[in-house]
């Protein structure tokens, strides 16, 4: 990349999220006093993320540049594209742009926080423009594994960008819409100056399957089953709903749906024109226990193990209305995030438990991913031949791949760029290059907290979690100094204490070790805690959490 060697305005690309992770989605465009982002989304938490709900991107540069901002264009439905909008926009309320169905289901998730008559809410489609000052947004529609994806085309005094947000080229989707090559070809003929593209099956070779080829496999699946049929899926896979509809009206069956959010979204789904209910109208709760198991199939949250989800609320017998058992058929249509593995297989053998038939995408093929392969990637990078490339939308080695994918296309090595949250790059007329780092991060979301659990929380949940903690109480004379209380330990999360009492009765000895040599609270509390700690490491090999209580009487 070339350093600036002109003045004239640059425009500044920052991302904000999903680059070096999965999730998070925030891009943001900044030109002179224009700011826009692309996008507010949310990622689940990782392992080592104790208690912590959802994690959204750190937006401390746009709130530092509040004046700037024109709003999110939102480019499609899912979570990790949409989810953090109600806690930015608590933050920084601007007006929202996306597809109508898109913005249907982000009313449901404003109308909880008691935003949505409070946002600016813009419908968009493939054929808008948007204008703000010099910048002309257009839009591409996308196949994707919900409808009303569209792309971005952002026309800028120092040329266009295309974001295509997540993608894939399905000759058969279940809209009938494809992805609008044409309009993506004439933007490389005009000239694409930089292309930023999802990158999330930059590992998988070929084209992604198309989801006509998954019907073909739920129709073998619902055909076949002797009894009910229990589908999880993504709450927003409106396409998959659809499928799964079709394919049990056509052997008779009679379609409900359960799960807060899979009602919810079905509901508006329907109410759009998006989806097409059965002719009989969805199920009642009743009528899905009630009615004979070969005539039902139901569609369900649950397929990343959410613990509160209706298929895991099944999977352990917990759920009010339905209570699985041999002759039922589960399939799971979706693949896992990176994260919920564990919460996955625990829901999983707790099925197979209970003898019914589980299809999973480990072992069936009853899911196909939203996201274009290998072969997708470089035919979009074949139809835009953008004079400069960025991944987006991955692990740091999807990006990576994917640059390399570039070069295979014919780009240079110096065309590629490889960057990672935080990471602004500036484009100026005559001029491409890496510029400071903006503030950036992962910001955690703990039932109504936002923010205020950091690093140093987690990092001592995550030491409770592992190896519990000792209270040690002692009072001390505010004159004398001498011990009139304790010292008395309390141990949660270390050892049983009913069963310890000679490590308990040890313990105690280093205490009063401790209180023959210091007579302060400050030093007591100090010495007490590292001699405790070298001795539980000496003793267990744990390290349990330490909480020396000195206090002056």
């Amino acid at each position: 990349m070339t350093h600036r060697t002109s003045s004239s305005p640059a425009l500044r690309i920052i991302p904000l999220g999903g680059l070096g992770e999965f999730g998070k989605n925030m891009m943001v465009y900044e030109y002179g006093d224009i700011m826009f982002a692309i996008d507010a989304g949310l990622m689940f938490p990782e392992e080592d993320m104790p208690g912590i709900d959802i994690v959204i991107p750190d937006i401390n540069y746009l709130l530092a540049n509040a004046a700037k901002m024109k709003g999110f264009i939102l480019t499609h439905g899912h979570e990790d594209h949409i989810g953090a909008l109600p806690h930015v926009l608590s933050q920084i309320n601007v007006p929202i742009y996306g597809t109508r169905l898109t913005l249907g289901l982000v009313e449901n998730k404003l109308r909880e926080h008691h935003l949505w008559e409070k946002t600016a809410r813009h419908i968009i489609d493939e054929n808008s423009h948007l204008h703000f000052g010099p910048l002309h947004l257009e839009f591409i529609h996308l196949c994707h594994s919900i409808p009303d994806a569209v792309g971005v085309a952002v026309h800028t005094p120092v040329g266009t960008i295309v974001h295509t947000t997540d993608f894939k080229f399905d000759p058969n989707p279940v809209d009938g819409r494809l992805t609008d090559e044409a309009k993506l070809k004439a933007l490389g003929d005009a000239g694409v100056r930089i292309l930023l593209a999802d990158s999330t099956n930059a590992e998988r070779v070929g084209f992604t399957p198309s989801e006509q080829e998954l019907e073909v496999v739920l129709d073998d699946l619902i055909r076949k089953a002797p009894g009910r049929v229990i589908l999880a899926t993504f709450a927003s896979n409106i396409s998959r709903v659809q499928q799964v509809i079709q394919v049990s009206e056509r052997y008779g069956r009679s379609v409900g749906v359960t799960g807060r959010s899979m009602i919810n979204n079905t509901r508006m789904a329907s109410e759009l024109g998006y989806l097409t209910p059965p002719a009989n109208g969805l199920l009642t709760p009743d009528q899905m226990n009630y009615l004979p198991p070969e005539k039902v199939t139901v569609i369900c949250t649950g397929s990343q193990g959410e613990p509160t989800s209706a298929l895991v609320r099944m999977s352990r017998g917990q759920y009010r209305h339905i209570q699985l058992g041999k002759g039922d058929t589960v399939i799971i249509s979706a693949t896992p995030i990176p994260g919920n593995e564990k919460m996955i297989q625990r829901t999983l053998n707790n099925l197979f438990r209970l003898g019914a038939d589980i299809f999973y995408d480990e072992l069936f093929d009853v899911h196909v991913s939203g996201h274009g392969n290998r072969g997708d990637l470089k035919h979009m990078l074949e139809l835009t031949r953008p004079d400069t490339f960025i991944p987006i939308h991955g692990e740091y080695r999807q990006l990576v791949l994917h640059a390399r994918l570039g070069q295979e296309t014919g780009l240079d090595a110096d065309h590629t760029l490889v960057i990672e949250d935080g990471q602004a790059v500036e484009v100026g007329e005559d001029f491409i290059f890496l510029a400071e780092k903006v503030p950036s991060g992962r910001v955690f979301v703990d039932g109504s907290g936002v923010g205020d659990i950091g690093n140093i929380v987690l990092r001592d949940r995550r030491l409770l979690a592992r190896d519990g903690f000792i209270v040690v109480t002692i009072g001390l004379d505010r004159e004398s100094g001498d011990v009139v209380l304790g010292p008395e330990i309390l141990s949660r999360g270390f050892v049983y204490m009913a069963e310890s009492g000679e490590l308990i009765e040890e313990a105690k000895d280093i205490i009063w070790d401790v209180l023959e040599t210091h007579e302060t609270a400050k030093d007591v509390a100090k010495h007490v805690h590292s001699a405790l700690a070298t001795f539980c490491y000496q003793t267990t090999r744990r390290r349990p959490m330490i909480l020396p209580l000195v206090v002056e009487i």
